[in-house]
């Protein structure tokens, strides 16, 4: 967080893991007021805030997701199914996502949330070709289910 004349915030962190939950009541807690010019924040799970003149936040930070192996089990079905397609750009390029993530649960049983979200929106229904394959709604159920 920075506040002030030529404020910049910068996060490149790795984070490991689901964040942990805000508190199921609110009942309570405040943001404190901030000071002329400044920022007064409640509650925070990551991130980056800038205010004031100059002010620059650059969040770049990766959220890494523990996967189950069912996950990897859909996604390599998926990955099968692919094959059934035409060739196009588009599916070469689903199928290299897809494998990147193969490829992170194997090595440490995690993925990036950033990558998770991106095929969601890919093989949600009608997004690209990939979609219509029947194990598509398998993998966008287990991938809503990490990220909400």
């Amino acid at each position: 967080m920075a506040s002030g004349e030529g404020a910049s915030a910068e996060d490149r962190s790795l984070r490991i893991g689901t964040p942990a939950p805000l508190p199921a009541s609110l009942e309570g807690l405040a943001a404190p007021a901030p000071v002329p010019g400044g920022i007064g924040i409640g509650a925070m799970t990551g991130g980056v805030v800038a205010s004031g003149k100059g002010a620059k936040a650059v969040s770049a930070s990766t959220r890494m997701i523990d996967a189950s192996p069912d996950l990897h089990a859909t996604i390599s079905a998926l990955r099968e199914q692919l094959t059934v397609l035409a060739p196009t750009d588009e599916v070469a390029t689903v199928d290299a996502q897809l494998a990147a993530a193969e490829e992170e649960i194997s090595e440490t049983r995690q993925v990036s949330g950033g990558r998770l979200r991106w095929l969601r929106e890919r093989l949600s229904l009608g997004a690209t070709a990939a979609a219509g394959l029947a194990s598509a709604a398998t993998v966008v159920q287990a991938i809503d289910q990490l990220v909400g």
